[in-house]
């Protein structure tokens, strides 16, 4: 990480802290080394600048259509954070390679699942690019979930300041089990990972995975037999 990327993130930092306040508690969850795929849920504009100048000093990326890119203000944030660009009309094998390349170096790569923001909070439906992600690269994912920010039109509104909670869960890899990566057990696998998310969240904010009876763990391999997360 350059200097100036320091100095930046640390402003960024600033700023952030006068309009939020982050619980990090359970930050202390996430491994201190290795590839890693951070699947989180997607409220606000805030997740990424709050996840790419807290988890420092580990080496973070993650995926922005190629459009942002070309934005005067956020194109060359987005450079500096040195995010992947990515082609969303087309399947954009560069933009995976590089993905896998990353991982590969150690990195964070940090997905948000549901590919836009809820605004209100509620989780929405995944889709399946955090699978063929981590299966390319054979990264485990760790599931983490962010609420609170909801909230912020609100409180900006009334000058004052929103709590962002922040809960991590368990890392696991994607097992196939010998099966074939079909269309049928890729949504399957997808919602496994959602469930994950929203056993992180509370029960209000679990959206179409709020109900405990659909979930599943046939391609869910967690690490040191540790047990999946549990929705209550």
């Amino acid at each position: 990480m350059s200097f100036f990327t320091k100095i930046f993130n640390l402003f960024v930092r600033f700023v952030t802290s006068l309009i939020c306040r982050i619980d990090k508690s359970s930050f202390s969850n996430i491994p201190d080394k290795g590839p890693l795929v951070v699947a989180i849920n997607h409220v606000t504009f805030l997740e990424a600048p709050l996840l790419f100048t807290h988890l420092q000093p580990r080496p973070l990326t993650g995926l922005s259509k190629t459009e942002n890119f070309e934005n005067p203000i956020i194109g060359p944030i987005f450079r500096l954070w040195n995010l992947i660009p990515i082609n969303r009309d087309t399947a954009d094998f560069k933009a995976l390679q590089e993905t896998r390349n990353r991982l590969k170096n150690g990195e964070i790569l940090a997905i948000f699942p549901e590919g836009t923001r809820s605004k209100n909070g509620i989780l929405q439906k995944g889709k399946s690019g955090v699978v063929l992600v981590a299966l390319r690269s054979n990264a485990p994912i760790l599931p983490m979930a962010i609420y609170g920010g909801e909230k912020l039109g609100e409180n900006l509104r009334h000058l004052r300041r929103t709590q962002f909670i922040t809960r991590v869960g368990t890392p696991f890899h994607i097992n196939l089990n010998g099966d074939r990566l079909s269309r049928e057990n890729l949504e399957q696998i997808t919602d496994e990972i959602m469930y994950q998310i929203a056993a992180l969240l509370p029960e209000q904010y679990r959206g179409p995975y709020s109900d405990v009876k659909n979930v599943t763990y046939k391609y869910l391999e967690f690490e040191n037999g540790a047990a999946a997360a549990q929705n209550n």
